[in-house]
């Protein structure tokens, strides 16, 4: 059940949060962005793009003892699908079967989604509520990525309640190995081209000596 905030960013900032912050001395600037705000609660065009172009995610749970679990699921872009302005859906794929993130959410639906793009350096914390959605074939396979080999069993759906993104400091700079290899391949194509030229300009200057 969501409980009601003063603030959207009081899903993070809890009266003890906000202890510490006044004892280290943010809380005066974090107060005046609540005023002006706050975080956002609707998954905007921008922050849509982001999210479908991920590769990776973590979806943060607890059970009911509180008891914290983080779990990593991936995919092609465009697996993490943005259904509304609340709304991200995935589909969950066969695993090792523990089964810990679904017993979690039988338990608590509080969930997190902690998302980083290396390359770019950005990072996004979502804030929310998941609930398992199991039989539906209809959304199952249209969350499924299009000849991706993997077995789908269930469907994720996030409902955010609230997000911010991070500032890049101490993110390390990381690239996809797709992009690093369509990267090299173009330098080879152009070493090649200009080779080639040369060899022509060679060719030239012995032609007309």
């Amino acid at each position: 059940m969501t409980t009601a905030h003063a603030y959207s960013s009081d899903i993070a900032f809890t009266p003890a949060v906000k202890a510490i912050q006044a004892r280290r001395g943010s809380r005066t600037s974090y107060a005046r962005q609540e005023e002006r705000g706050a975080w956002q609660t609707t998954i905007t065009p921008d922050l849509a793009g982001f999210v479908e172009a991920q590769t990776s995610v973590f979806l943060a749970t607890a059970n009911a003892e509180g008891q914290p679990y983080i779990q990593h699921r991936g995919g092609p872009a465009g697996f993490l699908r943005v259904l509304d302005d609340k709304t991200i859906g995935f589909a969950d794929y066969a695993g090792n079967k523990q089964f810990i993130t679904l017993g979690n959410l039988a338990d608590n639906p509080k969930a997190y989604l902690f998302l980083i793009d290396y390359a770019h350096r950005q990072r996004i914390k979502l804030w929310g509520e998941a609930r398992v959605v199991e039989g539906d074939a209809e959304l199952l396979a249209k969350l499924m990525p299009e000849g991706y080999r993997a077995k789908p069993e269930q469907v994720i759906l996030f409902t955010v309640s609230a997000w911010d993104a991070n500032c890049p400091q101490h993110i390390p700079q990381r690239f996809e190995a797709a992009d690093v290899k369509a990267a090299l391949d173009e330098r080879d194509r152009r070493i090649a081209e200009l080779e080639a030229e040369v060899a022509r300009l060679r060719g030239d200057a012995v032609a007309t000596a």
